[in-house]
């Protein structure tokens, strides 16, 4: 019969619950995918960010014999931004695996030890989910808490710049002019392109995350849809729809699948959110170490777990998840939003 011995093995120590963690499986939500938050991983909380115009000026024409134009060096204005504490676990008690014992080629240990996984694994789809919840915010360049409504870093106001105006797509006109929505994404794509600074690379791309309101408004428009239909035409027109990737105007826009709630992490049905893709310096995730002895003043990790066991009793043992992330856009002047009407 298994005892709470077992919680006392190496296979249960901070480095291995780390480990193990690391390997539970998981299916990334779209930005996780995606991969635009670049890891800094640091050794402290603070996180200074140097921001710089990088402007380019012309030269201007000089007789031979005078003196060079001087190069007028941008001023550095470092923001300090402080990495955030995530952290939840949960209480395996004794009386919960008393029954357990060794079956077949499984041993008591290997027994307990998928249940405490198991549990780990459910602490660990929260904590994935609240890094999406977060990457979501940086990407609109608002960062909240949990409670959707607490500011953690409006990175607008951090970084000293406006927030650009909603653009109408004007989807629910009934008689739209020819080519007013490609014309539109033109000018998103141009007017985040100038805003950029140099940030943007020949292979930087652009991607709008819409609501349902605004992605059906747009594939059901006049202009859109004879396009969208031959491309959903050489795909397999039994699998869904809902929740896809279409091109069109030179945006890749995604129908943005959040919780089952449509609120908790999620874009508004009527809008869309755009930001740029392989573009550089331009969203970071900051990565701190955990406030535990053995990773103190080391690079920080994604995730840490930690077992706790009930050294008097022997009754309990907890595990514990901490990350200590912080997503960021240090170009919070790059993105757009838009409404369907």
């Amino acid at each position: 019969m298994a005892s709470m011995d077992i919680f006392n093995s190496s296979a249960f120590s901070m480095t291995s619950l780390t480990g193990a963690v690391e390997k539970i499986g998981y299916k990334p939500q779209l930005l996780g995918q995606l991969g635009i938050f670049e890891p800094m991983p640091v050794r402290t909380r603070s996180v200074f960010v140097d921001r710089r115009e990088n402007k380019l000026v012309l030269i201007p024409s000089s007789p031979v014999g005078a003196p060079p134009k001087e190069l007028v060096v941008d001023p550095r204005n470092a923001v300090p931004l402080k990495t955030v504490r995530l952290a939840e676990g949960f209480t395996l008690y004794a009386e919960e695996i008393q029954g357990i014992r060794a079956f077949g080629s499984e041993s008591e240990f290997a027994q307990v030890q998928a249940e405490y996984l198991r549990r780990m694994a459910k602490v660990r789809d929260d904590m994935d989910l609240t890094h999406e919840y977060h990457r979501l915010g940086a990407l609109q360049g608002l960062l909240l808490d949990a409670d959707g409504t607490t500011v953690i870093y409006n990175y607008f106001t951090e970084f000293g710049v406006s927030a650009p105006a909603a653009i109408d797509f004007d989807l629910d006109n009934a008689n739209p002019a020819p080519g007013a929505v490609r014309l539109k994404c033109a000018s998103v794509i141009r007017s985040m392109a100038r805003s950029a600074g140099g940030a943007f690379t020949p292979s930087t791309t652009v991607h709008a995350l819409a609501g349902d309101g605004f992605y059906d408004g747009l594939i059901s428009h006049p202009e859109v849809e004879k396009t969208y239909l031959n491309w959903a035409a050489a795909a397999d027109l039994r699998q869904d729809r809902s929740w896809q990737t279409f091109v069109y105007g030179g945006i890749a826009w995604h129908n943005y699948r959040g919780t089952d709630d449509n609120s908790t992490v999620a874009i508004p049905t009527d809008e869309a959110k755009f930001f740029p893709v392989g573009a550089r310096d331009v969203f970071k995730k900051a990565q701190a170490p955990a406030e535990f002895g053995p990773y103190i003043n080391t690079l920080g990790l994604d995730t840490y777990a930690i077992n706790i066991p009930d050294r008097d009793r022997q009754a309990w043992t907890r595990g514990e998840l901490y990350s200590y992330p912080l997503y960021f856009c240090q170009r919070p002047d790059v993105l757009r939003k838009a409404t369907r009407t």
